[in-house]
């Protein structure tokens, strides 16, 4: 895509502004991070960290792969969840020092910004994955309901950031006491006997135990309730509590960034109803892929039960870093809210496709069989990973050539239009 010379110029206005409650990054993250990135020499740009970081999830998921290509919920040796817990820790301080490290070198821009909320979008759905394989959901619609959580949660404060200009970390953020609680699941898996199987085991199962009298009231609080089922409290397994717990922080989240938007657009005398909107792209699009995945339940191929389900929510991944991509180069660049993209048109394809049995009684074009659907189901992530791949290499050059601040090596651009190593002293124009 094109970055107009209008937008380029709001490049030029943008100031980051940032506003971080959590008491766990103050003391005791917070030093930790500032030890850490005197670690790096100064030749190292800061968006090489961030890229490194994603790069040890890049690797976790690739042991996911080599002993559960199929995503069934083999078991996995307890060094592989150890690791996925490494991982992520490893990513989240090297994505917590990348700005320090931007302020180190003289590189502080927009395009860190921007590769770092890029990078962000896509650990968001690798994490998923992971995380969903450590609590055994695997091939299910809480992996999926995890899915559309988890990006909400991530699209609700990008939308928050653009409306606002601040990007807000609450007492409790998913970068922050998320990520440390997703790598405490890890340790769990990889440490306890039963691996995942602990995690399908009712949560208040070591209260009860504890305190068989406590079963009595337990009971009366589920008749109080009315919960049945696997709902009830003392047959709530872990891994739905999990679940049930970030679908409140997603709901937390979402009231908390509107009423951070209502208070800056009541301060700047603009309307509070109108950045709704702004989600009705992250809404649409998900609508679109849950019908697709729905099609099984109508008599399509298998998506959800099936080793389908990993690469498509692949592409659910890189599609929304790619829509999520547009509203952060929105953000930096001062431009209208991108409303659509291409991604969604091909979802909906994919959605109609996959349903054309059940509404208009033929079938699919290219999901007519299973082999057919493995085929365009994996050719589909292909081709929003390639596209991703694109936006963000036209973003990265256009941004450098403007800005004179390099990506991945610690350069500028001197008087004369000439990349040279920060340090060495401009040269005017031969």
């Amino acid at each position: 895509m094109r970055i107009t010379k209008t937008q380029l110029a709001g490049l030029d206005q943008y100031k980051y502004s940032g506003v971080d409650k959590s008491v766990l990054s103050k003391h005791v993250l917070g030093p930790f991070w500032t030890w850490l990135v005197t670690l790096f020499p100064k030749t190292l740009a800061p968006n090489t960290i961030t890229f490194l970081g994603l790069c040890f999830v890049i690797i976790n998921v690739f042991t996911l792969l080599y002993y559960d290509v199929t995503y069934e919920g083999k078991v996995l040796p307890s060094w592989v969840y150890l690791s996925w817990a490494i991982g992520l820790f490893a990513y989240q301080s090297m994505d917590a020092i990348d700005g320090k490290q931007a302020r180190r070198t003289g590189m502080a821009s927009a395009l860190g910004e921007m590769f770092d909320h890029g990078c962000d979008a896509i650990n968001t759905t690798l994490e998923v994955i992971l995380c969903s394989h450590a609590l055994g959901l695997n091939r299910s619609w809480w992996t999926v309901a995890s899915q559309a959580a988890s990006l909400c949660n991530f699209y609700a404060s990008t939308w928050e950031e653009y409306h606002t200009g601040t990007l807000y970390l609450s007492a409790f953020s998913g970068p922050v006491e998320g990520i440390l609680m997703i790598c405490v699941i890890y340790l769990i898996t990889a440490f306890h006997p039963s691996g995942p199987g602990f995690w399908s085991t009712p949560i208040l199962t070591p209260l009860i135990k504890a305190f068989p009298q406590s079963l009595d009231l337990i009971h009366q609080i589920n008749d109080a309730l009315g919960l049945k089922g696997y709902w009830k409290l003392d047959k709530l397994p872990a891994n739905v509590a999990f679940m049930s717990f970030g679908a409140l922080g997603t709901v937390g989240n979402i009231v908390t960034s509107y009423s951070n938007v209502i208070q800056a657009r009541r301060k700047a005398g603009k309307p509070i109803l109108s950045p709704l909107l702004g989600y009705l792209p992250f809404f649409a699009h998900t609508l679109i892929l849950v019908t697709w995945l729905h099609a099984e339940l109508r008599g399509g191929v298998s998506l959800v039960h099936d080793a389908r389900l990993l690469p498509f929510i692949g592409y659910w991944g890189m599609a929304f870093s790619y829509q999520v991509s547009q509203l952060i180069l929105a953000h930096v660049t001062k431009s209208p809210f991108p409303y659509w993209n291409g991604m969604m048109v091909y979802s909906l394809f994919g959605m109609i496709d996959a349903n054309a049995l059940w509404w208009f009684g033929r079938e699919p074009l290219v999901q007519s069989s299973p082999i057919a659907a493995n085929v365009f189901i994996s050719m589909s992530f292909f081709v929003a990973l390639f596209n991703y791949i694109r936006f963000a290499r036209e973003v990265i050059w256009q941004i450098t050539e403007h800005t004179g601040i390099a990506c991945f090596t610690v350069r500028h651009k001197d008087a004369s239009g000439k990349w040279v190593e920060n340090g060495v002293p401009d040269k005017k124009g031969q």
